[in-house]
């Protein structure tokens, strides 16, 4: 019988499971070392921007163009500029209100996305594909070409600055991730489930609130997440529809006025910009594996 058993470093013995092992440590080439070099490269070049503006939003006005590319001159004036209302700024009350439109938006979105892709995914009807090409064709449609329509349109209902005409247009951009994302989930999830919840009692609507939507959990994490993320950034149809009592920070931080006449507030613009980015690049880091399950959920069968 072959001995399983190989003699290892320094007189030690080597099991056959260890040597897989041993073989994957030496295997160190020039091919791994450009894969990581290249990450790097990309990792780099995705964050410098967000460091940059982090950088200069701790530097005082004075040293705006300094380019050490490390912090110097700190302080935290910038951020006081920012939430400032005697200089016109009225950061924390859009800060406020774009939460607001985000989760009423994410909210929406992901519940009237969720039963739509269920429909799509699971019911056999005519015309199925169509209905999603048509969801999918709505979200190519540019945002500035749905301007001039919705702004008359808001006005004439009088909606213009309320939050309706915030939220609205939002979950128009939000709905086709959402309805796509999760019927190709909903498409792979085996239909014994629903059966075998069936026979033993459920009806459908048991069945979909008990047993499929707990498993759906990781690609509605995902898009809702999403959702929120494109309902955070929106500025076009904000700068247009919205008022000062409604305005989010996007459309804040492009009004704001500096603590010093005729220049522009590059600081406090950075200060602000750095209070909203950073809870979503801390929310995605921190949450990333999920929404990489979420995503990946659905596109292998098996």
């Amino acid at each position: 019988m072959a001995s399983t058993t190989a003699v290892g470093g320094r007189g030690g013995v080597a099991s056959a499971a260890e040597r897989p092992a041993i073989r994957r440590r030496r295997r160190f080439t020039f091919g791994s070392v450009r894969s990581y070099i290249g990450i790097a490269v990309i990792v780099i070049f995705c964050l410098a921007p967000f460091y940059w503006m982090v950088v200069t939003a701790f530097r005082q006005v004075g040293y705006t163009f300094d380019t050490t590319p490390w912090p110097t001159h700190v302080t935290l004036d910038n951020f006081r500029t920012a939430f400032s209302t005697s200089l016109g700024n009225h950061f924390g009350r859009a800060l406020v209100n774009s939460a607001i439109i985000g989760v009423s938006t994410t909210i929406l979105a992901v519940a009237v996305g969720c039963f739509a892709a269920y429909a799509i995914a699971r019911l056999d009807f005519r015309g199925k594909y169509l209905v999603l090409g048509v969801v999918l064709g709505a979200s190519m449609f540019p945002g500035v070409a749905l301007l001039t329509p919705l702004f008359q349109l808001f006005t004439s209902i009088h909606w213009i600055g309320g939050y309706q005409a915030l939220i609205i247009p939002d979950i128009s951009f939000a709905l086709p991730l959402t309805v796509y994302t999760l019927t190709a989930f909903f498409a792979e999830m085996p239909w014994e489930l629903e059966e075998a919840a069936v026979v033993d009692g459920c009806t459908p609507g048991q069945a979909f609130r008990k047993v499929i939507l707990p498993l759906a959990a990781p690609g509605l994490f995902t898009t809702a997440i999403l959702a929120f993320i494109s309902s955070w950034n929106e500025f076009l149809l904000a700068s247009e529809l919205s008022s000062d009592k409604t305005q989010p920070v996007t459309v804040a931080i492009a009004q704001f006025t500096g603590s010093q006449p005729h220049q522009e507030p590059y600081t406090a613009v950075m200060a602000a910009g750095t209070i909203v980015t950073v809870p979503l690049v801390a929310m995605v880091l921190l949450l990333q594996r999920r929404i990489v399950a979420g995503l990946t959920a659905g596109g292998v069968k098996g």
